[in-house]
């Protein structure tokens, strides 16, 4: 058992959860990460449990293992989530939208209901929600993704105010492009449509292109610890200067030069 705060990362192999691990492993936390693998020895300066975040069993067997080991859960990082290639809304099927969902919304809800009842008991808790400015400023051609990280959103809003008066405090995360794995693990979509073909073509190198010159994890990371540990953490917090420019025209800018600045930045046209 350790009186050290314990943290929890889920999806914690690579990217933005590797990343907020370390950060948080090297601010003082005692840190578990998650993989739907398991531990990759040799690999990660902290241990790995394996956690499914689609599986109520997994979720379950996860957290109790974590509380055998450490006795306590201090913080919850919910990271694991995933994208599909750019795509128009209709290329994805109701199962697909479904699995977007169930890992990227449901599986916050699950990891969450399964803590809560523990951090309740010590009277302490956070929990910070990786979502994306896409939450709150939708691009096309990536509609399920942005409808769940705005799910996110509206769970995150309403379970802090929930759980504040319960020593719980709940944040979200905004990224914009980060340079990780993670295009490189979008599913393509199930249901693909020839109309979208050439502009399909098209968002895929305009993407590339900024993943390409999209800034690093440990950017996201750093606002992770940050929100940890504030006295008086803030319901939402951007991370990195894209999502900081889109939610200053989101909130101070008329609509149409926000959604002038969205279709510049793919390229599009007033016909796409």
């Amino acid at each position: 058992m350790t009186t050290k705060r314990v943290a929890l990362v889920t999806g914690a192999s690579s990217g933005i959860g590797k990343a907020s691990a370390t950060k948080l492993l090297a601010a003082g936390f005692t840190v578990y990460g998650t993989s739907r693998r398991g531990a990759l020895a040799g690999t990660h300066p902290f241990p790995l449990l394996t956690l499914d975040v689609t599986d109520d069993a997994s979720v379950e067997a996860a957290i109790d293992e974590l509380l055998r080991l450490e006795g306590r859960i201090d913080l919850l990082v919910n990271n694991a989530g995933f994208g599909v290639a750019p795509a128009a809304a209709e290329e994805s099927s109701l199962d697909q939208a479904r699995l977007i969902f169930d890992t990227n919304f449901l599986g916050i809800v699950r990891l969450t209901r399964a803590v809560v009842p523990h951090m309740r008991r010590r009277g302490s808790g956070r929990i910070i929600n990786i979502g994306s400015i896409l939450g709150i400023v939708p691009l096309p051609y990536v509609a399920l993704y942005a409808a769940s990280k705005h799910a996110v959103e509206g769970y995150t809003g309403a379970l802090d105010h929930e759980l504040r008066t319960q020593g719980i405090r709940v944040s979200v995360i905004e990224p914009a492009y980060i340079k990780t794995e993670f295009e490189a693990n979008n599913i393509e979509p199930d249901a693909r449509l020839e109309e979208y073909d050439l502009i399909r073509a098209k968002l895929t190198k305009v993407v590339g292109k900024a993943m390409t010159e999209a800034e690093s994890p440990e950017v996201v990371a750093d606002v992770v610890v940050k929100a940890a540990e504030d006295l008086r953490p803030k319901v939402r917090y951007t991370a990195g200067t894209l999502a900081a420019k889109l939610n200053f025209l989101l909130r101070f800018a008329p609509s149409k030069i926000l959604d002038k600045v969205v279709r510049n930045s793919l390229r599009l046209d007033a016909r796409q």
